[in-house]
């Protein structure tokens, strides 16, 4: 396995010359760009002409990781020539919200073969339930497919996203990559580091993404009254007080999630993924050093997962979410330094900051985070 990270910035153009002797089929090339590239983007272009034969998937996003840095208004991309492991590209447009699960089965049947060990996805990550487009996927494929990715991002906007998919930029879709063979390795972690802060509130009145009612009272009222004057910049502030949800008579861990609009006429909340009615929630908060700690340990089981004793190269792909970047600020790089510092010699780590994560957690199926950075490390077994 080979492993090559570059990164292109308007007006000084990409960091080294693109490796153009690594295209072929078995060469995964993932991209991650400020929602201002669009199809046209000449960094785009340029990138499909010098890598035609490889596949090439990616999305917009709040943020480009790379290496041990978060960068704005950039390309990210991370290009992995693989030796023995075979790749297949997906994609499916996204009607809108209540089209998410059946989105997730369609992208499932494009991927089912034999030999399927993991896949990588990218959606569109306004127009999206989160939550069914995972559990449409994963239901449709076995157990032991490793599933993770993000929801596209727009900084701090919530306008506009974008998905790549070969030579289609697209807004309204979700893309895919399916990886397959034995040779493969994959290892994945998970970390929070959020607290939880205030009475725990049942879930009176939610219907899929939407809450209305927090113990019989508007849900946007309630979290105006919590925000103080965070309450003025929503719903981007909310981002620094996401929600713990737990499904009705649940007892494993709960899960994060983070608002992306507001109702100002019905008072509700619109989240990135399902809120549970009969449920339980309560606000979240987190400090730096929680934050920072917790990267670093989904990072160690990442590579743990995918490199028992190995040298081998890597490549790491990490999506954190925008919140812990807003909190973090300028100690942002912090929770990147440690997942760069541990990769083996030779390896890539390139990333996003997203509006929603994907990634299993605590031994459970794939699911729809929010509020965590998750890490995918790929390698390839010794031949």
């Amino acid at each position: 396995m080979e492993v090559d990270t570059l990164t292109h910035a308007a007006g000084i153009g990409w960091s080294h010359p693109l490796p153009r002797q690594l295209d072929g089929p078995q060469t995964l090339v993932v991209v991650f760009g400020a929602a201002e590239h669009g199809p046209h983007d000449a960094a785009l272009v340029e990138l499909r002409a010098a890598l035609p034969g490889s596949v090439i998937a990616g999305c917009s996003t709040a943020g480009e990781i790379f290496g041990g840095g978060v960068h704005d208004d950039t390309l990210s991309v991370a290009i992995a020539r693989f030796a023995r492991t075979a790749l297949r590209l997906a994609l499916t447009p996204l009607a809108d919200a209540a089209d998410s699960r059946a989105a997730g089965a369609r992208l499932a049947s494009q991927l089912a073969a034999p030999g399927l060990r993991a896949v990588l996805l990218f959606s569109d990550g306004l127009q999206v339930n989160g939550t069914a487009l995972v559990d449409g996927l994963t239901r449709q494929l076995p157990p032991a497919v490793a599933i993770s990715g993000g929801l596209a991002g727009d900084g701090g906007r919530f306008r506009s996203t974008w998905v790549l998919s070969g030579a289609q930029c697209l807004t309204g879709h979700v893309c895919a990559v399916g990886l397959y063979g034995d040779a493969l390795r994959v290892g994945l972690g998970t970390g929070g580091g959020w607290a939880d802060f205030g009475p725990e509130r049942r879930i009176t009145r939610a219907t899929g993404q939407v809450l209305y009612e927090l113990d019989g009272k508007p849900a946007l009222d309630l979290y105006r009254t919590y925000l103080g004057e965070f309450a003025a910049g929503l719903p981007a502030t909310a981002l620094r007080f996401p929600l713990s949800v737990r499904e009705p008579g649940a007892s494993d861990e709960p899960l994060v999630r983070t608002i992306l609009a507001v109702d100002e006429a019905a008072h509700s909340l619109t989240f990135a993924g399902d809120i549970p009615q009969g449920g339980t929630a309560r606000l979240m908060r987190a400090n730096h050093l929680r934050l920072i700690d917790s990267a670093a340990a989904a990072g160690a089981a990442a590579i743990a997962g995918a490199h028992p004793g190995s040298a081998s190269p890597a490549l790491a792909l990490s999506v954190s979410c925008v919140g812990r970047r807003m909190v973090l600020g300028e100690h942002t790089d912090e929770e990147l330094e440690s997942i760069s510092a541990a990769l083996p010699a030779g390896s890539g780590h390139v990333g996003f900051y997203s509006y929603g994560e994907i990634s299993p957690a605590g031994g459970c199926e794939s699911r729809l985070h929010n509020q965590t950075m998750t890490v995918t490390v790929l390698s390839e077994s010794p031949a």
